[in-house]
């Protein structure tokens, strides 16, 4: 397990993050994760359009299917 690290962040973000984990089936703290990766990414790539980094994210926590062209 990753160390822990106690960061602060304002009351409105903490319960917007809150209200998407929930609903994403996320932790808060995950969720708040997740938006920082996304931020990093975005600000690494500024010209990939957000919703695309999202997608990439999102694709690469997907199991692969194997398909038989044979066929």
């Amino acid at each position: 397990m990753a160390n822990a690290h106690a960061i602060k962040v304002s009351d409105k973000m903490y319960m917007d993050a809150k209200n998407f984990a929930k609903a994403e089936h996320r932790s808060t703290s995950k969720q708040l994760q997740y938006w920082a990766t996304i931020g990093k990414i975005c600000l690494e790539n500024p010209d990939l359009p957000a919703s695309f980094i999202k997608d990439l994210l999102v694709s690469q926590h997907e199991e692969s299917v194997e398909f038989d062209l044979t066929r």
